[in-house]
């Protein structure tokens, strides 16, 4: 029997945010017109599409100028360190000031794969840390495995962090450090996931703040319960939002009106720039 796709039904109008999704990938972009018709059936207003490399950053700013509704952060994700070329640092720092660029990265750190020496990961991440602060932007953090080492390298700036810990997956130890030091906390669909494992990330969503907390897909990846294993999209933000409410004791709405109002302070978003049926550009 086949698991039907999250809609908004009269009792659940409340608007998502999915503040991490990865748009270029192919197995979004090939129908991506659908992928964002599918999310304003959702209940999704707006997306932040995330750039990995200086190619996935250029294509995120071309779709975020392209759709009213879709946001875009620039910069090298820390496994694709290693394989950037000469003057790829360069594109990206032409690019933060493009229309509908709201953030700096993918950046951050990652001992699980081992495609870039540690120490030009954290070099790049202080470099994409900079751009942001000279900005004015937030940036956009992942952790694999390391969040010692991020909590350690963000504690040496000395001061405040804007930005999110994106798909967060650590201890409450972590998530206090990570909060002291300014940062909003970004769920993704393990929530949703059934393994006993993840019972610990579960207490932790529920004790988040709620006006430090985000949610995301991170898609086409880490799709949610019940469709696990299947090529993730914005649509299912629904989803997570609604496990994180039952963990929380929270109406959906409730919560999904929080995380939106979350999403649009920490990213400037305007509110009268939502998606659109069709491909209208920005104005």
């Amino acid at each position: 029997m086949a698991v039907e796709e999250p809609t908004v039904g009269p009792d659940r109008a409340a608007r998502l945010v999915d503040t991490h999704a990865h748009l270029d990938d192919p197995r979004l972009s090939k129908e991506l017109d659908a992928v964002l018709a599918r999310a304003i059936d959702a209940g999704v207003v707006q997306v932040v599409a995330i750039g990995t490399t200086a190619d996935s950053s250029r294509e995120v700013v071309r779709l975020s100028g392209s759709r009213r509704g879709v946001f875009s952060a620039v910069g090298i994700q820390p496994n694709h360190v290693a394989e950037a070329r000469p003057g790829d640092w360069e594109q990206v720092v032409s690019l933060v000031g493009e229309p509908g660029v709201v953030a700096v990265g993918e950046t951050g750190l990652d001992r699980y794969w081992d495609h870039t020496p540690f120490p030009q990961q954290q070099e790049e991440f202080d470099r994409h840390l900079a751009l942001a602060a000279d900005r004015g932007l937030p940036v956009v953090i992942h952790c694999r495995q390391c969040e010692e080492e991020i909590i350690a390298q963000l504690e040496r700036l000395g001061r405040p962090i804007s930005g999110v810990l994106h798909s967060f997956t650590g201890t409450w130890d972590d998530a206090q450090a990570f909060l002291a030091l300014g940062l909003h906390l970004s769920i993704a669909g393990m929530i949703t996931f059934r393994n006993p494992t993840l019972d610990p990330l579960r207490q932790v969503a529920a004790r988040i703040p709620l006006d430090r907390l985000l949610v995301e897909t991170d898609s086409p990846y880490l799709s949610p319960h019940p469709f696990r294993g299947k090529t993730n999209e914005p649509s299912r933000v629904a989803v997570t939002c609604a496990r994180i409410a039952e963990l929380r004791g929270l109406e959906f709405e409730t919560l999904a009106e929080a995380t939106t109002r979350n999403a649009r302070g920490l990213f400037r978003l305007d509110a009268e720039e939502v998606l659109n049926r069709g491909t209208p550009a920005r104005d």
